[in-house]
């Protein structure tokens, strides 16, 4: 590492296990957390002994640093009596590159954040994201997302089988003479997902009154004849991105408010989706999945208990987090050309039920492509 000028430096300090930031500078997993930077177009980490050896080899950073003779050189610039943690180390590194900013993301640890405050740097926070290139995904990106999806198909797949198979009895369905509730459904659709090398979190399988919350993640029997939406976002363990698709299913007979709503949300989603092109407002993408709402008399509105109808954004960014930027919603701004969305419209109703159908794609110069495939059966006999 050599000494030079530079006007700014951007300090990361967080585990890429967990921060999306740091593994799309370094495109390798570390448990804990570790201080890395950008400064004059290059990249750095600071690793201990345990990670040298594999980050070294595995990441992209220009430059790998072992971090106790990082600190040693700290304490001996810094002059300080004990080792150098990480404020000091970014002390350190601000002085070392001559940096008159600092730049940290906006979610970067408080205490640190107050050392640079105390000792006088001159530290801004980011006000959106710290890498808004990661918006925008490569081909390499949008394979990493459509394998995610494939993870996802798998689940949505396995959690029809079971439906398909499953008996109703009385007012709760069996599957192989046991009773099927939402907890069991998630564990198959999860080892559905663990096969295609991701891994699911937080799956939602959710029936009823429980499908009209839509974080809801469900709990308890699921019922014959109610809507069930079960939505699946896993994380492929190699790549770190992530998939997430939604399908709508009822095992039994629909009444006509229910297939008249899940007809709705599957119109209103193909109207969205007709509308994304790169230069397109995520508003007016929004705006036409909630028109379609209200053409057939779904009204969106507060009640006593919350908000019943298309009570959401139409969808969000999806990559090595499940919500990223770019938004679909009323205030979103122009899409661009390799933006990767969900479309996702939804409509809750307690008295009928939850239908949500989200699919990925991504934007193109004259309109996207999808990232998802999965079929969209749902009355399932």
């Amino acid at each position: 590492m050599k000494k030079s000028k530079s006007s700014i430096i951007r300090f990361l300090y967080a585990a890429s296990e967990y921060s999306a930031d740091v593994f799309y500078l370094g495109g390798v997993f570390v448990p804990d957390a570790y201080l890395s930077f950008v400064v004059e177009g290059k990249s750095y980490a600071v690793v201990s002994q345990l990670e040298y050896g594999r980050v070294k080899a595995q990441s992209r950073y220009t430059e790998v640093l072992l971090l106790a003779e990082e600190q040693e050189k700290a304490a001996k610039r810094l002059k300080l009596a004990a080792d150098a943690g990480p404020g000091e180390l970014m002390q350190y590194y601000t002085k070392q590159f001559k940096a008159k900013h600092v730049e940290l993301p906006a979610n970067f640890p408080a205490v640190y954040y107050a050392q640079l405050r105390d000792v006088g740097l001159n530290v801004h926070l980011a006000e959106e994201s710290f890498f808004p290139e990661r918006a925008l995904k490569t081909d390499t990106e949008a394979a990493a997302i459509r394998e995610g999806n494939a993870a996802s198909a798998a689940g949505i797949r396995a959690a029809e089988q079971v439906l398909r198979a499953s008996k109703i009895v009385g007012k709760r369905l069996k599957y192989e003479g046991a009773t099927l509730s939402s907890e069991r459904l998630r564990t198959i659709i999860d080892q559905a997902c663990l096969g295609k090398g991701a891994v699911a979190h937080n799956t939602i399988v959710a029936g009823g009154v429980q499908a009209t919350d839509p974080h809801e993640g469900g709990h308890g029997p699921l019922k014959p004849n109610e809507l069930i939406i079960v939505d699946v976002f896993p994380r492929v363990q190699k790549t770190g991105y992530h998939g997430d698709m939604t399908r709508t299913f009822l095992k039994g007979k629909a009444n006509d408010q229910q297939r008249a709503l899940v007809a709705a949300v599957r119109e209103s989603q193909l109207a969205a989706i007709a509308k994304i092109k790169a230069g397109v407002g995520g508003a007016t993408v929004h705006a036409a999945a909630a028109r379609v709402f209200s053409s057939h008399g779904y009204e969106t509105k507060r009640v006593d208990d919350g908000f019943v109808g298309f009570i959401h954004s139409t969808g969000h960014g999806l990559g090595l987090e499940v919500h990223e930027e770019p938004r679909v919603s009323p205030k979103a701004g122009r899409l661009r050309k390799g933006h990767v969305i969900t479309v996702e419209p939804g409509l809750y109703y307690p008295d009928i039920g939850g239908c949500r159908i989200e699919d990925v794609v991504r934007v193109t110069k004259d309109g996207c492509e999808m990232l998802s495939s999965c079929p969209y059966r749902w009355e399932l006999k």
